[in-house]
């Protein structure tokens, strides 16, 4: 920085003040100048520069205070240090006269405890942010234990919206891309099996139906299509020898979109005609789930509106109305005929179908900004994320407020619910994905590093607990999603 070696001369005495702003005043006023500014515009009037002379003025006055900052923060180090040889001269002073016996050892022990008091407050203020890192290295240490990464499912032309898991046998993962496919995959080998290419704009989620080989996608393109598919999992490879490395979970990644699956997949199955298209809608057709049963379908637009289907004849049943703005995402109950839809508008509704003669609606407010998802529990629950960066979980027979609220430091994407240990999986515009129970305790962060995990934003999760390898997938705009093993007894005992 210019002017640095003219600020040790002044560090202990105060600076006659500047009588403007200007380089030309300044100029003219050297003597009020230290050398090293006034170095520092010689040498910016011995550059060749092509900036205007305002600007460079500015900049100068800039550098002279960023100056000016440090030296007053070295000369209020200095006085710090020799506080704190002082106060420790004075503790160390007293301790010697009490242990003597002096009769105003009380009044020493007291001015002493102050003092040591003092010096405490200082020290924790200074260390706070080292303690805070040498924590959070031990917490990553520990996630690394009971969450690995086991396969990456590279292969889609774009960020991926959504990902769902298959509820029938063969089991496989789909996921749904800004690229206008939905792929299918084998979750063992990390092998693309099926392609559906019958969208003509982005695909925005991606469902299974709960007893067929059926799949239920939503698009930009203004319509849901329920497709058919027939796929046979590949034999899976022996596994390799064991090659874990010790990955720093706090690295941050610096790799450009576009390293990942620029190729796409290589030659599979494609299937381009719906079964069964749905198009009532006025906009964009962000999220589509399947009722309990599987013979309805749910789906939610950015016209403010959520539909409801017949699967068998495609007929609109039913226009769920009353958002204010765009709605960003639709869910149904897994055992009772209910829904409930999230909106720009900050709120999310339930609606209940279980009285085929009364249809009644609730709304939730507790967000402050988009309700990006809310996700049934098989319990009484509702878990609700949103960009004001918190997930609250509410109970369905207590409205009124949140049984636990989960504050994190980034948005929050399309959450899930485990079904068996009611664990909730995070992922985050900041490409992080943390694990919290129902309580709102933090279980666990899962690892990223340069290396490994998501590089760009985490768009969704999706658990699977039937004894797969991966109970946890997430996938993000880096173009890949990451099938994750999370060791839950390991994770459950830790809290």
């Amino acid at each position: 920085m210019p002017g640095e070696s003219g600020s040790s001369s002044a560090a202990r005495h105060p600076k006659p003040k500047r009588k403007s702003h200007s380089l030309s005043i300044r100029r003219s006023n050297s003597t009020e100048e230290r050398p090293g500014l006034h170095r520092g515009a010689e040498m910016l009037d011995g550059q060749d520069s092509k900036l205007p002379l305002s600007l460079r003025s500015n900049l100068l006055d800039l550098f002279g205070q960023i100056e000016r900052e440090f030296e007053n923060l070295y000369i209020e180090n200095i006085e710090l240090r020799r506080e704190i040889d002082l106060l420790n001269e004075r503790l160390t002073g007293d301790g010697q006269t009490v242990e003597g016996g002096d009769p105003t050892k009380g009044a020493l022990k007291a001015k002493a405890s102050h003092s040591t008091s003092q010096l405490s407050q200082k020290l924790k203020t200074t260390y706070k942010a080292s303690t805070s890192k040498i924590v959070s290295s031990f917490k990553a240490t520990t996630s690394r234990a009971v969450c690995q990464l086991l396969k990456e499912y590279v292969g889609h032309r774009d960020g991926i919206w959504d990902l769902s898991v298959s509820r029938t046998q063969p089991v496989v993962l789909g996921t749904a891309s800004a690229d206008h496919s939905a792929l299918l995959w084998s979750i063992e080998t990390g092998k693309c099996l099926l392609k559906y290419a019958g969208h003509v704009g982005s695909v925005n989620s991606i469902k299974f139906h709960p007893t067929e080989q059926m799949a239920l996608t939503a698009s930009g393109d203004q319509t849901a299509h329920i497709w058919r598919y027939m796929v046979q999992l590949p034999p899976v490879p022996q596994p390799p020898a064991d090659t874990n490395t010790t990955l720093d979970d706090e690295a941050d990644s610096d790799r450009e979109e576009g390293e990942v699956g620029d190729e796409g997949p290589s030659e599979v199955p494609t299937i381009r005609n719906a079964t069964a298209t749905l198009k009532s809608h006025q906009g964009v057709v962000i999220a589509a789930d399947w009722l309990v049963g599987g013979r309805q379908v749910v789906t939610a637009s950015w016209d403010r509106a959520a539909n409801v289907y017949e699967v068998e004849t495609s007929e609109l049943v039913h226009t769920l109305t009353g958002h204010d703005q765009e709605l960003t995402h639709c869910c149904t109950h897994p055992t009772q005929r209910l829904v409930v839809t999230s909106s720009r508008d900050t709120t999310f509704r339930l609606w209940d179908f279980r009285d085929p003669s009364i249809h009644s609606v609730n709304v939730f407010q507790g967000h402050t900004d988009t309700v990006t998802s809310a996700v049934f529990t098989v319990g009484d629950n509702v878990v609700s994320g949103s960009d004001d960066r918190t997930v609250k979980v509410w109970d369905l027979k207590n409205m009124r407020s949140p049984i636990a609220t989960i504050r994190t430091d980034s948005a929050v994407n399309r959450i899930s619910v485990s079904a068996n240990q009611r664990i909730i999986a995070l992922p985050h515009d900041n490409r992080q994905v943390r694990l919290f129970d129902m309580s709102g305790v933090r279980l666990a962060r899962l690892p990223r590093s340069n290396r490994m995990g998501h590089r760009r934003m985490v768009c969704c999760s999706a658990w699977n607990e039937e004894n797969q390898p991966c109970n946890l997938f997430t996938c993000g705009f880096d173009r890949q999603a990451i099938g994750w093993n999370i060791n839950i007894p390991a994770l459950l005992q830790e809290k």
